[in-house]
């Protein structure tokens, strides 16, 4: 039986990172300040992050890009700074979600902000086969990186919403960063800004969304 909040939701659409997996965002700075006492995250690291998630940068330049700023580093330890966000999904979520699907209730989808090296990483972590039973359990799986949008902005919203033949009144939001969820908004879809710590997905059926 549906909770009565959901009953007009057909279409889910989840973030990834501290919605399903656990992420330790501060790890990386912390990580860089440590050798690097004065570093500051200028606009030029922004355009380089953000060109790196939406796919329009390699890896490797990438790496080089990061390697003006962080001159003592390699590609190999650049990539493990960058990876120390990524921890691990616990087994209490892909259960709720691996049960969400088996439903049938919702069509599901991820969207997510993330990058090669991110991905790479959480496959290690989390290991192939939790991977592959976490991906299956959506329609489609939307990564930043292999579509060359990124959230906030509208086009990715309009992208999903388009491709799928999504209505965003029948189509709830989840993701745990204000911006995003107000970009959502604004194109009419419900939403769930998630908190987490506070909250969990696994709370999907008690809540009540904007």
């Amino acid at each position: 039986m549906l909770a009565q909040h959901m009953q007009d939701i057909k279409n889910i659409i989840f973030d990834f990172g501290d919605v399903f997996i656990d992420l330790d965002k501060p790890a990386s700075l912390k990580l860089i300040l440590k050798k690097y006492p004065d570093f500051k995250v200028t606009r030029e690291i922004e355009i380089l992050n953000n060109n790196y998630e939406k796919g329009l940068i390699s890896t490797n330049d990438f790496s080089k890009g990061y390697q003006e700023f962080l001159p003592k580093e390699t590609k190999e330890s650049i990539a493990e700074i960058w990876n120390s966000i990524i921890l691990t999904i616990p087994s209490h979520r892909l259960d709720f979600i691996e049960e969400l699907a088996e439903s049938n209730n919702y069509r599901l989808f991820l969207l997510s902000n993330t990058n090669a090296l991110h991905i790479e990483k959480v496959k290690e972590n989390i290991g192939m086969e939790c991977y592959i039973r976490f991906q299956k359990c959506f329609e489609k799986f939307y990564l930043s990186h292999e579509i060359n949008y990124r959230k906030p902005n509208a086009d990715i919203f309009e992208f999903v919403l388009n491709e799928n033949k999504l209505l965003p009144e029948d189509t709830l939001f989840v993701d745990d960063t204000k911006e995003h969820i107000e970009t959502a908004q604004k194109l009419g879809l419900r939403t769930w800004h998630l908190t987490p710590v506070k909250e969990d997905v696994t709370e999907l059926m008690n809540k009540k969304f904007d």
